[in-house]
């Protein structure tokens, strides 16, 4: 059967080299002689697997993907995209202009700002968060960056899982830090 793109292969035995059995596409089977050759039977296999290929619904497409743009979005980049109940936020780096804060502490608040944002207008927030992923070009940033980044959760609303990442560098030669993260939809 085809469920979820996967194809369930039964086979009653083999007969020197030739199979016999059936393939189950849907809630069609096809039945495989034991007078088909192994290159037949394969060319049938591989008809029937970019039929099936082709069939399948993307996933993103079954979850009715969404595109949220918002700031200074790109053809190439999307701020953030909803896909079923998750919101997934791009890469995020800290505000730049001539007042930007240098230390980590202030990139790091200014990152999980801009994330927020992006949260928020994607109709979720930060509390919603389930898992980040931070770069840093500075193993020795650590500590700083965690003492800004716990600020963001408490222990009503834990942070969440997250992975840290030491990095050669960034897209901005300035930025010390980016974060991803990917966020629940609230419950209506």
């Amino acid at each position: 059967m085809l469920q979820g793109g996967c194809w369930n292969v039964r086979s009653s035995g083999r007969v020197r080299d030739r199979w016999a059995g059936a393939i189950f596409f849907g809630t069609v089977q096809f039945t495989l002689s034991p007078t088909l050759s192994m290159r037949n039977t394969h060319r049938l296999l591989a008809v029937l697997l970019v039929a099936g290929a082709a069939a399948a619904p993307d996933a993103a497409q079954a979850q009715a993907q969404s595109r949220i743009i918002t700031g200074r979005g790109s053809a190439t980049l999307s701020n953030a995209v909803r896909v079923g109940d998750l919101v997934f936020a791009s890469g995020a780096l800290p505000s730049g202009g001539a007042n930007a804060d240098t230390t980590i502490e202030g990139q790091t608040t200014s990152t999980l700002e801009n994330i927020k944002r992006t949260l928020e207008t994607a109709g979720t927030s930060i509390n919603n968060a389930v898992k980040c992923t931070v770069f840093l070009v500075e193993g020795a940033d650590f500590r700083g960056m965690n003492t800004a980044y716990t600020k963001f959760w408490s222990a009503e609303n834990p942070p969440p899982a997250r992975t840290t990442v030491v990095v050669k560098a960034l897209v901005v030669p300035s930025a010390k830090l980016e974060i991803e993260c990917i966020a629940a939809m609230p419950k209506p």
